[in-house]
């Protein structure tokens, strides 16, 4: 499945982003969670997203054209990104303000590394979600870094946390950028909700 992947834009604010007219879908997760090598293993293009070893190295909302009708936004990541208490305030601030007030903005990828335990910044943030009424689905990424015994052992502690300010669990998917593990699934994931909203966005495609 080729997505025919092209970078549009990077935006400051969320009034910068391109024109709402097509449905948008965004990634985003604490600083090292593998977000570019993710956004990178779902185009299959090795350097759409930039990786790389300094976290909190995407400071803006990056915004790619997919199949010519969709739009896959990277955000900045959260938590321990080594900018100052200032900048990180402008980047809550870009963040909330993108996720509330995109019209376009169909669903929300958290991404989480399935190798650490339950973080309460990532809990409160999917909170935080739930509250602002923001359609939301989890992202385990690195699955091919642990045993497939330690995964589900993650998988049903993550559950068991979330469930305790949850009545049931969003979306779940798991993946790996190195072995394209998931990648199907988060598409086709995409593409039935795509269909649900045909006719709702004016499209430049027809496909």
């Amino acid at each position: 499945m080729d997505l025919k992947p092209e970078f549009i834009k990077s935006a400051a604010k969320w009034q910068d982003c391109p024109e709402p007219n097509l449905p948008e879908y965004a990634f985003i997760g604490r600083s090292n969670v593998g977000k570019s090598s993710l956004i990178n293993m779902l185009a299959e293009r090795k350097s759409l997203a930039k990786t790389s070893g300094t976290p909190g190295k995407t400071q803006l909302l990056n915004v790619f054209l997919m199949q010519q009708s969709w739009y896959l936004t990277d955000l900045p990541g959260y938590g321990y990104a080594k900018v100052s208490k200032k900048k990180r305030g402008e980047f809550d601030k870009m963040i909330t303000s993108y996720l509330t007030k995109r019209p376009n903005l169909v669903n929300t990828f958290v991404l989480i590394d399935c190798r650490i335990p339950a973080q309460k910044i990532d809990l409160e943030f999917m909170i935080w979600l739930g509250e602002n009424q923001i359609p939301f689905s989890i992202v385990f990424t690195k699955i091919d870094k642990i045993s497939s015994a330690a995964l589900q052992k993650a998988l049903l502690n993550y559950k068991k946390e979330m469930l305790k300010s949850w009545e049931s669990m969003p979306q779940v998917f798991t993946t790996s950028a190195e072995s394209k593990l998931g990648r199907l699934e988060l598409l086709n994931y995409i593409g039935s909700l795509n269909e649900q909203l045909k006719g709702r966005f004016q499209t430049n495609s027809n496909s």
